[in-house]
């Protein structure tokens, strides 16, 4: 039997919680989420506290932690001011240019010129998208939800998605996990690559019942 060590988060300092959390709920999908200023301002930032909620209305959510002295990340400042972002899945190619978007640059800096980054005006939003990016979410603010003094949780209606043409299939909307070649954060400072995949079909009742039933032993007449 496996032993397991128990944690009474009331007893861990913040910084404990977080060391807990990102070694334990893994690997997580990286948003690299890009936003406007209400000057019009771009800029762009990964967040691995991030996934989709639902699909009808088509929901995403990302933690943001602002900064202790209570002034807002550009990311989430741009949201609240304009309504508007958009979520790039990161692959494997964009893992060194979206470390570069992650450095702490002032508010005049645009991350992805200095990650050399290509872009193009969104279609349904002002935030800009990022080419090299194997899919982008196109998002409006729906709810954000204040969760701490510098932390909050922003969930977006994903209003518009573009796939790379080679990964999907528009007759039948299948995607090609393979060719989207996403990474995913761990903890530390490491990530995951994704393309060492396995299916798994979940059984219906029926198909439980008959796999696991036990067979019953023939009795023979004397």
């Amino acid at each position: 039997m496996t032993n397991h060590t128990h944690f009474d988060f009331a007893k861990l300092t913040e910084r404990e919680r977080y060391k807990i959390l990102i070694g334990t709920v893994i690997p997580r999908p990286i948003a690299l989420v890009t936003t406007v200023s209400k000057e019009g301002q771009p800029n762009a930032g990964p967040f691995s506290f991030f996934n989709v909620l639902t699909h009808d209305p088509a929901i995403v959510a990302i933690g943001v932690e602002n900064y202790a002295d209570m002034r807002f990340k550009d990311t989430a400042r741009n949201i609240r001011e304009t309504g508007e972002f958009t979520v790039h899945i990161c692959d494997n190619a964009l893992v060194d240019q979206m470390e570069v978007c992650a450095i702490k640059f002032g508010p005049e800096v645009n991350e992805m010129e200095e990650a050399g980054l290509s872009t193009v005006p969104g279609q349904m939003v002002r935030s800009p998208r990022i080419l090299a990016a194997p899919a982008a979410l196109e998002c409006r603010r729906h709810t954000t939800l204040q969760v701490g003094p510098a932390r909050e949780i922003i969930l977006g209606e994903v209003v518009g998605v573009f796939v790379r043409s080679d990964a999907v299939n528009s007759s039948n909307l299948h995607i090609d996990q393979q060719m989207m070649d996403a990474v995913g954060r761990m903890g530390g400072h490491t990530y995951a690559r994704t393309r060492d995949q396995f299916d798994i079909k979940t059984l219906t009742p029926d198909e439980w019942a008959a796999q696991t039933a036990i067979p019953r032993p023939t009795i023979v007449s004397g």
